[in-house]
């Protein structure tokens, strides 16, 4: 028998092991440094190293912020949730807004990139071919769409195939870029150092970027109502990805610094791991990173297509949005209302792109764009991890460090980066981001106005809520002599 929970999703599907995949997935490794490597390239030089470092340290505090919050909150909207009851309201519904424009933005911008490289498998002259690779982009985007459709347990096994493969592919370059004797420039320790940035705003430019490549590990946080144990399981899932994806994306782009000329990355753009899979290996190195981007791509595709329709499910339970996007498949305990508005906005955004620039530039201003919104509800959720847990944080020092000081250090360097870099981002990038973000305006004014209960918020306090846990004592755990089916794996 299928069992859902009051809130209709289906619960205890997804174990450690695949939430933590789902993590690596959803920041798209392979994806991530074929779609922005150029793209930072451009912004920051050799300096891309350090833009990734620095950036990661704060990134680690809003994921600290994401993992303490949902522990006092299991909710398929994650931060549109808690910024909501412990901010205001209504920076709780455009946080979750930002997520939800970002991600169907992205839906063109990952497709693309899996269109163009897929032509480019069959005949390299078609990869530049911008309607062509957005029809085969399109393709991709909607055999995701289905699989997301048919349940979370289906989209797990997707999950650990596709990432599987492209891990095993990715690790194997990085050892073969170690031994490989051919130098483009000497290493420099100086890549990873401030000096790299043109000033703050180019250094907010570079760490703008660098958010978009580590964006989408918080999935583990909207499949939360599907995770076993995921007052734990999330946030552990959550680190374990970053820290990992975080020691791929050096390991490359080191590599790139190292093996390319500057006239190569520029020249190569969103083809720049295909330029260093051949300069590793030639015939083939080219051709295998191109598969690994593709099942990066598709991989994403799946991870993001979860977080924005478990982000519009809650909008819609909660009738901040219209009631319809809540509404669950009997069968498949999945929100399909939500699945199919999201695919509907993908394709036409998808016409948009035929018709549109280069894959390059498409992939430029929209890679800026969604790092706007990025930083935007990153730095909310870092700061209401603070308010929630502001009575306990001087309990201990861990108390403070982990759950106060790191978070608030993530939340100011996200929202310093929002505004730092928007002079330096071009009007289409500005006008996407911007614009995606004031659009938002216009259902909270009108569901506001309906009277939603969204915005008469239980206050979220973690003192209250661990008192009620402690109350209520552990729940207790079966153990069985046969292992539980409706996981797909587990540690």
């Amino acid at each position: 028998m299928r069992t859902t929970t009051n809130r209709g999703l289906q619960p205890n599907v997804l174990g450690t092991f695949d939430t933590i995949v789902m993590a690596v997935a959803g920041s798209a490794p392979a994806y991530s440094l074929a779609a922005t490597t150029a793209v930072l390239f451009g912004a920051v030089g050799f300096g891309g190293p350090a833009a990734l470092l620095y950036c990661a340290i704060p990134m680690f505090g809003i994921v600290l912020a994401y993992a303490r919050l949902g522990r006092i909150d299991v909710n398929a909207g994650a931060g549109y949730s808690w910024v909501g009851r412990t901010l205001h309201p209504f920076l709780g519904f455009l946080s979750g807004w930002a997520l939800v424009f970002a991600a169907t933005v992205f839906m063109v911008a990952g497709s693309l990139p899996a269109g163009s490289l897929t032509l480019s498998l069959i005949d390299p002259g078609l990869a530049d071919h911008t309607p062509l690779a957005a029809a085969v982009g399109a393709g991709w985007f909607l055999i995701m769409l289905l699989v997301v459709l048919g349940g979370a347990r289906l989209t797990v096994r997707a999950q650990l195939i596709m990432s599987g493969v492209e891990m095993l592919i990715l690790v194997g370059f990085v050892l073969a870029a170690v031994a490989h004797r051919g130098r483009a420039a000497a290493f420099d320790w100086s890549w990873f150092g401030l000096g790299q940035f043109e000033g703050p705003q180019g250094f907010a430019a570079g760490a703008l970027i660098a958010a978009f490549y580590y964006w989408g590990w918080d999935v583990t946080s909207n499949l939360s109502e599907e995770t076993r144990n995921s007052r734990r399981t999330a946030g552990l899932a959550a680190l374990v990805g970053v820290g990992f994806v975080f020691v791929l994306f050096e390991a490359f782009t080191v590599a790139v610094n190292v093996l390319l000329t500057a006239d190569e990355i520029r020249t190569a753009g969103p083809n720049v791991l295909v330029v260093l899979g051949q300069e590793i290996w030639p015939g083939v190195g080219g051709k295998l990173l191109v598969v690994a981007v593709v099942l990066s791509t598709v991989a994403t595709l799946e991870t993001t297509l979860l977080q924005v329709t478990r982000s519009l499910f809650a909008m819609g339970r909660d009738r901040t949005l219209p009631a319809a996007l809540g509404t669950v498949h009997p069968r498949w305990n999945t929100p399909w209302v939500a699945i199919a508005a999201v695919g509907g906005a993908a394709l036409v955004m998808f016409a948009a792109a035929a018709a549109a620039g280069s894959v390059q530039q498409i992939l430029s201003d929209a890679v800026s764009a969604i790092g706007l919104q990025i930083a935007f509800y990153y730095g909310l959720a870092g700061i209401a991890a603070v308010v929630a847990y502001k009575s306990v944080l001087f309990r201990s020092a861990r108390n403070l460090v982990l759950g106060g000081l790191w978070p608030l250090l993530g939340s100011a360097f996200m929202l310093w980066a929002f505004v730092e870099s928007l002079g330096e981002l071009s009007t289409t990038a500005l006008t996407i981001g911007l614009g995606g973000l004031l659009l938002g305006v216009v259902p909270l004014l009108v569901y506001w106005r309906k009277g939603s209960d969204y915005y008469r918020p239980a206050r979220l306090d973690a003192a209250r809520a661990m008192a009620a846990t402690e109350d209520y004592g552990p729940t207790p755990r079966t153990r069985t002599g046969t292992r539980d089916k409706s996981y797909a794996t587990d540690f």
